[in-house]
C-alpha cells in the first residue's frame, strides 16, 4: 500500500529546467565560455555542490562557479518576477488527489532549500507538503539514494511504501536505488535503455500520472 509520495521539483513540478539552461547559456556566453545543451544536461538532477565539481573539471580550477551561478540567478529571478513560477500541467490536481487519499508528501530536490522553498511559496503549493529534503541537506546528491531515503525517513515511512515522481535520469536512479516506485515524467531527457527497467510507470504529464495513482 502506498503511504507516501516524494516529488522532485525542477522539470517535474515546475517547467524550470529549460529556463535554467537558457540563463546559464546566456551567462556563460557573456563571460566568454563555450556552452551547450550537452554540457547542461549532465547537470540535470544534480545538486549545486556536484555541479560545481563538474564545471571545474570541465573549465578548470580557475572557473568561478559561484560568480557564474549568481549571475545566472539574476536572470532566472528576472523571469520569475515577471512571469511567475511556471507550474507544470496537472500538478495541483496531483497534489489534491494525494491529499484526498491521505498520502503524505515530501519534496526531494537537488536544489538548495532557500531557492526551493521560495519557489514553492511563490507557486502557493507549500501547504501540500509534509516534509522538505533539499540539496544542501544531504551529503550525497542524486543518483545516490540518500535524498529519497531521507525523504522516506522524514515521513516516518519505509521507502517501499513510497512512490517517487521524477523527470531526470539521475533522479530515477536515486529513487529506484532507494527502493521506491519511480514514476517518470520526462522533461528534457527521455528514459535511456539503462533506466527503463527501473521505472514503475512512464507518463507524459502529471495528469496521466494521477490516473496511475487512482488505480493503485
Amino acid at each position: 500500500m502506498i503511504k507516501g509520495a516524494v516529488f522532485d521539483m525542477d522539470g517535474l513540478m515546475f517547467d524550470t529546467e529549460k529556463l535554467v539552461y537558457q540563463v546559464w547559456q546566456r551567462t556563460m556566453e557573456e563571460n566568454g565560455y563555450a556552452y551547450s545543451f550537452d554540457i547542461y544536461k549532465k547537470t540535470v538532477g544534480r545538486r549545486t555542490a556536484d555541479t560545481k565539481i563538474y564545471y571545474k573539471d570541465l573549465y578548470g580550477e580557475d572557473f568561478d562557479y559561484q560568480d557564474m551561478r549568481a549571475k545566472a540567478n539574476v536572470y532566472f529571478y528576472e523571469y520569475i518576477e515577471k512571469e511567475g513560477v511556471p507550474v507544470k500541467k496537472g500538478l495541483l490536481n496531483m497534489l489534491k488527489c494525494l491529499k484526498d487519499k491521505g498520502i503524505k508528501i515530501s519534496l526531494a530536490t537537488s536544489t538548495s532549500s532557500k531557492t526551493a522553498l521560495d519557489l514553492l511559496d511563490r507557486a502557493k503549493i507549500t501547504k501540500y507538503f509534509d516534509k522538505f529534503v533539499c540539496g544542501n541537506m544531504v551529503k550525497n546528491g542524486k543518483p545516490h539514494p540518500e535524498t529519497f531515503l531521507t525523504a522516506a525517513r522524514e515521513l516516518s515511512l519505509n521507502p517501499e511504501e513510497c512512490i517517487a515522481f521524477e523527470d531526470s535520469i539521475n533522479g530515477i536512479k536515486s529513487a529506484y536505488n532507494a527502493m521506491m516506485k519511480p514514476i517518470m515524467i520526462p522533461d528534457l531527457l527521455e528514459p535511456t535503455e539503462e533506466i527503463k527497467p527501473m521505472i514503475f510507470a512512464l507518463c507524459k504529464d502529471l495528469d496521466e500520472a494521477t490516473t496511475v495513482i487512482d488505480k493503485m
